[in-house]
């Protein structure tokens, strides 16, 4: 099996009305010009996941930044996954740090969420991460691994999973961890992943996340088992994003 392209996904958050499908015109033809050498992905709110896709874009790709556990029924304002596919979705955002703790998700949930999102066809892009007190306690690995061996479904595949990991405490506050800490966590990641998965395990793609601009994005996406980013504030305009997304032109 060959391993995925790399993933640059853009997550809007709560950020995006109809003048911003502007700035996403303006990226795909960034795109369109540049042939860039790594998948694109955008989770806007769901507002405007229709609008985006009937513009029919060519390079990139429309998620969702969340998904409900059931495929339907009594649950006024939950969206699900089959209903995220259905209006064009690929990818879906799972057990983002902003649910797990603004919204009390655990990894069961996760779990449950992804395995909606699998299920449907679409891949979950499953989060995972620690807290300011679990990094300065060093339970930075016993947190991420038991997030790994409970959020992840057993059926997962490269096809359908994608793994990010962002520490709480980097997401929008312009910390970023030591590029020794990225490569212990993601091979940590990468170990778990192939103790659980094997073949499959070794070509997940997992992604860095928490605070990613253009002046990091070339030396975290530059270490090993760093197959990509999950990018928050800097992916909300065109040319910020692009810049993110074109360190993979310097790559061989």
């Amino acid at each position: 099996m060959i391993r995925p392209k790399p993933l640059v996904a853009g997550n809007w958050k709560m950020n995006g009305l109809r003048a911003s499908l502007n700035e996403i015109i303006k990226l795909n033809d960034f795109l369109v010009r540049s042939a860039p050498k790594c998948d694109v992905l955008i989770c806007p709110p769901v507002t405007l996941i229709s609008s985006i896709v009937q513009l029919n874009l060519e390079h990139v790709f429309i998620g969702s930044q969340d998904c409900h556990t059931n495929t339907n029924g009594a649950h006024t304002g939950d969206i699900s996954a089959e209903m995220l596919r259905d209006i064009g979705c690929s990818h879906i955002i799972i057990g983002h740090s902003e649910r797990r703790v603004g919204h009390g998700e655990d990894n069961k949930i996760v779990n449950k969420k992804a395995t909606q999102a699998q299920t449907v066809g679409t891949t979950a892009i499953i989060c995972v991460g620690e807290t300011i007190h679990e990094y300065e306690a060093k339970k930075t690995l016993e947190v991420i691994v038991s997030q790994i061996n409970s959020s992840i479904p057993s059926h997962a595949t490269a096809e359908n999973t994608i793994i990010a990991y962002e520490p709480i405490w980097a997401i929008g506050s312009g910390k970023v961890p030591t590029v020794g800490s990225v490569k212990e966590v993601h091979a940590v990641i990468r170990k778990v992943l192939v103790e659980r998965f094997g073949n499959d395990g070794d070509k997940i793609n997992i992604l860095y996340g928490g605070s990613v601009n253009a002046s990091n994005a070339h030396t975290l996406m530059s270490v090993v088992n760093v197959n990509g980013a999950l990018v928050g504030g800097a992916s909300l305009k065109a040319d910020d994003f692009f810049n993110i997304i074109s360190v993979y032109d310097q790559f061989d």
